[in-house]
């Protein structure tokens, strides 16, 4: 293996990060992690440091699992990848049974695809495309609720919200009909708003896309109860497609399967990807309903047919891992242990809000963000060019452990095995870190 000065040298000069500004990221001596252990990562020097972010919110069981590495080692033995198109595999197979078994009624079957984003653009091209099989060409617009974030790619970001992430590209995108996020004193206006945005526009909609409870990237913003089971009622009144994004909260993080049991809600189309192969390798899958299914089936010559696919579609490496995922919440009642976990959190959470910048503290189930306030009278917001998120997850870091700021708003979401001791760890080290960061 090269020497540590090579390789920040190579790296400087070759990798471009995402979501980085390379011109401070010059400035910098990045940290290069070269292995994982539990909840750690573990750099070249042999610095350990908790995983506060779950390696982007895919992490479930730990790195280095032993049951997840048999897993993947015993497939390796197989076949690495063999294509979907026009084929099948054993694991992908499996895995669209068990999904189906998983997941809330109705969803009956499995899209496989790579990543969040994919996973998103899947179900929009197929609840486009279901209509135009209908008999209802004009039905292509889709419904986002402020904030929103659903990946990078074209048609994600077409439904999203996020303004400093998107505006650049607004060009390229295609118009959606954006609904104003809620505060959680404000439910009936949100439901009113997209009520009227559904009458408005009732023979235009294709679908309704939504993070159900917590929408992420744009700032861990709690939904008020009763919010996504509001949106499915209107979405049935109106006729129109539900769509629900549970990339990020899907496989337990909120302390339910899927977020949108906590509603009992039953989606038109899931869309489902960080957690699924438990953080090990790039998989996704979108599901959906026999009456969207049904629509694209019919004769070779009338192009019914899904025109979409990912070369690694249903890859039998992702899939086996995906397999002992669901393997090991099963054996491990994982989702009963959780309960436990979830409770101790949000209860250690209200302890920020002893630090002066702290403006607001949002948690559902193993998830939080801390936003920072500069001034606690005015809830002013740091400014950019103070960089206090990226100031406080270098102080993390400098303490034992990776954090990820969304601009002003810190992210705490561990990986669903981690101890209470560990977790008390990881907070005491965010708590610490704000305190140093805000003065």
């Amino acid at each position: 293996m090269p020497d540590k000065e090579t390789l920040i040298a190579w790296d400087k000069r070759y990798l471009w990060h995402p979501f980085t500004q390379m011109s401070d990221w010059h400035e910098e001596t990045p940290v290069i992690i070269a292995r994982g252990e539990g909840c750690y990562l573990i750099d070249i020097d042999s610095n350990r440091y908790l995983d506060g972010t779950a390696s982007m919110w895919t992490n479930v069981h730990g790195h280095n699992h032993p049951a997840l590495n048999a897993a993947l080692k015993a497939q390796v033995d197989n076949i690495a990848h063999t294509t979907l198109l026009g084929y099948s595999n054993i694991p992908a197979i499996c895995l669209a049974k068990k999904l189906v078994e998983l997941t809330p009624p109705g969803l009956t079957k499995v899209f496989y695809s790579d990543n969040g984003s994919t996973a998103v653009e899947v179900a929009l091209k197929m609840a486009y495309q279901y209509w135009q099989h209908k008999g209802y060409p004009q039905r292509k617009k889709f419904v986002h609720l402020d904030k929103a974030y659903h990946g990078d790619t074209i048609g994600a970001m077409s439904v999203g919200g996020i303004e400093s992430f998107h505006r650049t590209f607004n060009s390229l995108l295609f118009k959606s009909i954006r609904v104003p996020a809620p505060e959680s004193a404000r439910l009936p206006r949100c439901l009113t708003a997209m009520e009227h945005t559904l009458a408005q526009h009732s023979t235009e909609i294709a679908g309704i896309i939504v993070e159900p409870l917590i929408q992420g990237a744009g700032g861990m913003l709690v939904a008020p109860k009763g919010l996504l089971k509001g949106i499915a009622a209107l979405a049935r009144q109106y006729e129109t497609l539900l769509i629900v994004d549970e990339v990020m909260t899907g496989f337990g993080r909120t302390g339910k399967m899927w977020a949108c049991e906590h509603e009992d809600v039953s989606p038109d189309l899931l869309c489902t990807a960080k957690g699924l192969a438990a953080g090990y390798l790039p998989l996704a899958a979108t599901l959906t309903t026999d009456e969207i299914y049904n629509a694209f089936l019919g004769e070779y010559r009338e192009l019914k047919t899904f025109f979409h696919g990912h070369t690694f579609t249903g890859n039998p490496l992702a899939c086996a891992v995906a397999l002992e995922n669901i393997a090991i919440f099963e054996r491990e009642e994982l989702l009963t242990r959780l309960q436990t976990t979830i409770g101790h959190f949000q209860n250690r959470l209200h302890e920020f809000y002893q630090l002066p910048h702290v403006g607001e503290v949002r948690g559902c189930g193993l998830a939080a963000g801390v936003e920072l306030i500069k001034n606690p009278d005015t809830h002013e917001p740091y400014p950019l060019e103070e960089k206090v998120g990226i100031r406080v997850c270098k102080a993390a870091l400098a303490r034992g452990a990776m954090l990820r700021p969304l601009v002003n708003t810190i992210v705490l979401m561990p990986p669903l095995q981690i101890s209470l001791s560990e977790l008390d760890t990881l907070l005491d080290i965010a708590y610490g870190a704000i305190a140093e960061a805000t003065g």
